[in-house]
């Protein structure tokens, strides 16, 4: 685990991110609040693109909790059946929209309290909810924001607790909304886990990896 660095250099850090992309944005695809809550619940051990795969078609006939109920957990298996663990998710799919329907109308509720109350829900998904559709600035941490911040110093934690934390006291204000965006990039196409890209890394002055290969 690297040092935290300073506000000076996550400033820069991020003004650099800004300048390469200044609205990132997540890469499940998705329709509406519901649609994307059922896509990052999805995605536990999977990656986008087979989540995208798989919901290309469901969501064409199933983007409301009642569709979904009204489709039936059978068929959502057949939709899903090639991405990880898709029994359990299709039952946490067909729970989560009846607790949709019967408790909140059919709608998303906005807090992170209430979304991580549904069956397959955790604070991860709900921080990527509340940040894409409501655009408040909560941080999804998963393994690539773990890993590029306890790497690179710009937010380092023992757990995604400490690492969300992290993020939250340190890294300005005007970035917050975006910042899970860009590290989550950073880290899927740059900061990789085995093979990092280092010499075309375009904050690696800033970073603090001692194992960095420049």
């Amino acid at each position: 685990m690297a040092k935290q660095l300073d506000y000076h250099a996550i400033r820069e850090i991020f003004t650099r991110f800004q300048s390469a992309e200044a609205r990132p944005k997540g890469e499940l695809d998705h329709v509406n609040a519901y649609t994307l809550v059922v896509a990052v619940a999805l995605s536990a051990q999977a990656t986008d693109v087979g989540v995208n795969k798989a919901t290309k078609e469901l969501f064409k006939i199933a983007d409301t909790p009642q569709k979904m109920l009204d489709l039936g957990e059978e068929q959502v298996i057949e939709h899903i059946k090639t991405i990880g663990l898709y029994r359990n998710k299709a039952k946490n799919v067909m729970k989560l929209s009846r607790i949709l329907v019967e408790d909140y109308g059919g709608e998303v509720p906005n807090s992170r309290a209430a979304l991580e109350s549904l069956p397959g829900v955790g604070r991860k998904t709900a921080n990527v909810v509340l940040n894409m559709w409501w655009q408040y600035p909560a941080q999804a941490v998963d393994t690539h924001i773990y890993r590029f911040g306890n790497r690179s110093g710009v937010c380092p934690g023992k757990d995604v607790v400490a690492v969300e934390r992290a993020i939250e006291d340190h890294i300005p204000t005007d970035f917050q909304q975006h910042a899970h965006h860009w590290m989550i990039l950073h880290g899927r196409y740059t900061c990789k886990a085995r093979k990092p890209l280092c010499g075309t890394c375009l904050i690696r002055d800033l970073c603090l990896f001692e194992e960095k290969n420049l």
